[in-house]
């Protein structure tokens, strides 16, 4: 945490807490400023982005001709990649295969989410199973860390098994939920938002504090992924949620009128550990409310009102005996006792500079992508 004096924005509510934000004159932050000089202009949930939808659909369509699939759509059953499923489906018109990866931590309300989807829409789906021996190895390797990226990880199973599934059976199209709507204020790197999967990092992490070789858990590094996979065979990520209008509340009542869709209580509550992380570990061993940059996006969007977004950070999203609760199934499914994860919870904070890595190569590809206009989020 920054020694500086404090001070939250007045549109928003990212503050200080974020050491290295920065305030104008009007007292406004720099993804508030961000948002309406690089991103507002650009976005178009009207008729514009629905000519754009239709464009992009008809150019997934040729491309997936004589294929069993158009694209592929990685589905953890929280809204993002619900809706967008239902988006591509319906008002796209495309055969996607729905890919669901298992990395141990799925709520039962995530499963039951994805199956209604898959049953709703009449769609195939594929679940990649991450060997768990080896997953909760690394997860408690990132955990002796004591760095604040702990979704890294999980991050890492996801993205990685869907650019190698899709790389090998030659679907060109990745459909994602990333969006402006309910992301446009990303998290800063100080709480936990590493930019990307570096191999670098998780092999210096892992070989320290691992105990067993990570013989088969997926790990494709950004840079492959960007330059290889994206650049060089061709493989094109797509982001269909930009281009129509998605509403928080709105995209969550459709969802459950059209298909029996529940909706959960915060943003990446469909994943066990995530929802732990994030609403105990995070802000409690290290000051950081990732929940302020959800809540910023949605006044920006205009989906909330900044009083209403200080009167909900003011307190937890779970109350205590539940995160209690959580504390010691997390600590059981790693196979740690409750006293050992409390030791790590209480040992020295570290962050990722404290090893080995390539930061400062991603920082300069991301820095590339948002003079070339193809990134318009703020990446700090």
């Amino acid at each position: 945490m920054s020694a500086r004096p404090y001070q939250i924005c007045t549109n928003c509510i990212m503050d200080t807490s974020d050491p290295s934000i920065v305030f104008d004159e009007r007292g406004w932050c720099d993804y508030c400023n961000n948002f309406e000089s690089a991103i507002q202009p650009y976005w178009h949930p009207d008729q514009k982005g629905e000519d754009a939808l239709k464009l992009l659909a008809d150019k997934i369509r040729q491309e997936g001709k004589g294929k069993d699939f158009d694209c592929i759509i990685g589905l953890s059953g929280g809204l993002d990649s619900s809706y967008v499923a239902y988006v591509v489906k319906e008002k796209m018109g495309l055969r996607p295969l729905l890919f669901h990866v298992d990395a141990g931590w799925n709520t039962d309300q995530a499963v039951g989410n994805i199956e209604k989807l898959v049953d709703g829409l009449g769609l195939d789906l594929y679940t990649e199973v991450i060997n768990w021996e080896e997953m909760k190895d690394l997860q408690v390797a990132f955990l002796r860390s004591q760095i604040p990226d702990q979704d890294l990880p999980q991050d890492a199973a996801f993205f990685s098994s869907l650019y190698q599934f899709a790389r090998k059976y030659k679907i060109k199209t990745i459909i994602t939920g990333s969006n402006f709507s309910t992301e446009c204020c990303r998290e800063p790197e100080e709480w936990g938002g590493y930019l990307g999967i570096d191999k670098l990092l998780f092999k210096d992490i892992h070989s320290r504090f691992g105990k067993h070789p990570l013989e088969t858990f997926p790990l494709v590094d950004i840079l492959m992924s960007k330059i290889f996979y994206q650049r060089i065979i061709g493989m094109k990520v797509a982001m269909p949620l930009n281009m129509v209008p998605f509403i928080k509340k709105d995209a969550e009542d459709e969802l459950e009128r059209r298909f029996g869709w529940q909706g959960f209580q915060h943003k990446h509550h469909e994943s066990r550990f995530t929802r732990f992380y994030e609403d105990y570990w995070l802000p409690r061993k290290f000051g950081f409310q990732k929940r302020r940059a959800h809540f910023s996006s949605l006044i920006s969007t205009g989906q909330m009102s900044r009083e209403q977004a200080l009167e909900r950070i003011s307190h937890p999203e779970m109350d205590e005996h539940f995160l209690q609760q959580e504390f010691e199934y997390v600590a059981n499914k790693l196979d740690l006792t409750v006293n050992e994860l409390q030791e790590i919870f209480d040992g020295e904070n570290k962050t990722y500079r404290d090893y080995r890595n390539k930061r400062w190569l991603i920082g300069l590809g991301t820095n590339v992508l948002r003079w070339l206009g193809l990134e318009k989020r703020f990446f700090r």
